[in-house]
């Protein structure tokens, strides 16, 4: 690797600003994984501590990102999720000129008080608490990248035949759509940063110490009754949310 040695500067900074230099000029493009941290330090003739400070600094400059059992990857473009009367995630990951994937990891018909969001599920959607509802949890990945993790819950007496619809579709708007919801709107988003939990960092591959955007929102059919109460978390390096009015 190209590297020599300055005096008075730390060894750890030297690599941090040589790898930032290879970064920029395409040695290594976006969104690729970058040597192991024993290659690197090989490479550069210094101990693996040495390799593990240096991006440590590119990780806190958002130059690399630190996936979860994988390593380290050039950071990729941060993509804006616009939230306004209707956030669409099929839309808006196209919209960025990449393919929209979604991994199903739970649906089902379950009662309400059964959930962990129970209580904020139960406001939402003006539910009792023993109502059946129905779950859905997803991955949403643009191209290969996890980029959100997700809860859906739907009042099950007041949309019958969804659980099919979605078993059939995977996707909300056309599973809606079978039913007669030709539309729906956000009515309202509330949003917090977090860290995420072991099992959040497993499937969005990040570290336990990045930051995440974590939302609930409620989504109404025309008329205005409650179809739709959703919890995502977004990994704040590949994710800003924008809101429109």
């Amino acid at each position: 690797m190209d590297f020599e040695r300055k005096r008075g500067e730390a060894l750890w900074s030297q690599i941090a600003n040589a790898l930032a230099r290879d970064i920029r000029e395409g040695v290594y493009p976006h969104d690729t994984r970058l040597p192991t941290e024993a290659r690197l330090a090989q490479g550069y003739g210094v101990n693996r501590h040495t390799v593990r400070r240096a991006l440590e600094e590119l990780a806190k400059a958002r130059i690399i990102r630190t996936e979860h059992g994988r390593g380290s990857f050039v950071a990729e473009e941060v993509l804006d999720y616009r939230i306004g009367q209707r956030p669409r995630f099929s839309e808006w990951v196209r919209g960025h000129n990449r393919t929209p994937l979604g991994d199903i990891l739970m649906l089902e018909e379950t009662a309400l008080d059964t959930l962990p969001e129970a209580t904020a599920a139960a406001e939402a959607l003006r539910l009792a608490p023993a109502q059946p509802v129905i779950l859905l949890e997803r991955i949403g990945s643009a191209d290969s990248t996890p980029i959100s993790l997700s809860r859906h819950i739907f009042p099950a007496r007041a949309l019958p035949g969804l659980l099919e619809a979605l078993r059939h579709s995977g996707s909300i708007t056309a599973a809606l759509a079978a039913l007669g919801i030709a539309d729906y709107t956000r009515k309202w988003t509330r949003v917090c940063a977090r860290q995420p939990d072991a099992r959040e960092a497993r499937l969005l591959r990040m570290a336990r110490s990045d930051a995440l955007l974590a939302t609930e929102s409620l989504n109404i059919a025309e008329g205005g009754a409650p179809i739709e109460f959703g919890l995502s978390i977004y990994p704040a390096p590949r994710v800003q949310l924008v809101f429109e009015p």
